[in-house]
């Protein structure tokens, strides 16, 4: 349900590394639940390995998220530099309010609304940073569960 919800607003943000790397961790999850009903430890072994990869991703948004040098060097890394939309919650944050800038600079796109964001209650990338510290606390808990089942599994096939 974490990964749904984090999904929408990756997909309301247009940032599409996020949105396809929690694609995956959805298939990957329908697929650990599969090798859990149907006792399939090789399922569980993929999503358990999965788990490190995706535990990795979230260290790294929350890294990139954190360190402003990083971020305002490359600050489209997210979009893969295909569009220049940012994190959903930039804009539409608890206490934001949106103010467009008239005129627009130059080297602002035509297509694009030039604005400026104030009176928020909490930063954007704090939002983010515990959306991926929440997919932390859930895999590592998911990672326990799936190895313990993987024993329990294996322990009865030998029995």
């Amino acid at each position: 349900v974490c990964v749904l919800e984090r999904q929408i607003f990756d997909f309301l943000g247009y940032q599409w590394a996020p949105i396809l790397a929690n694609f995956v961790h959805i298939i990957i999850v329908i697929l650990g639940l599969f090798g859990t009903i149907q006792y399939r430890p090789r399922y569980l072994t993929g999503y358990a390995v999965w788990l490190v990869f995706w535990v990795t991703w979230n260290v790294f948004v929350i890294c990139y998220l954190s360190c402003s040098v990083i971020r305002d060097e490359t600050d489209l890394i997210l979009t893969f530099n295909i569009s220049m939309h940012r994190s959903w919650w930039m804009e539409n944050g608890p206490g934001c309010t949106v103010t467009s800038v008239t005129p627009a600079p130059d080297w602002a796109p035509e297509d694009h609304r030039y604005i400026t964001v104030s009176g928020c209650l909490l930063e954007y990338q704090y939002i983010e940073v515990a959306h991926s510290s929440l997919q932390i606390f859930l895999a590592l808990g998911g990672f326990i569960y799936a190895c313990y089942v993987v024993k329990c599994i294996t322990e009865e096939e030998d029995s």
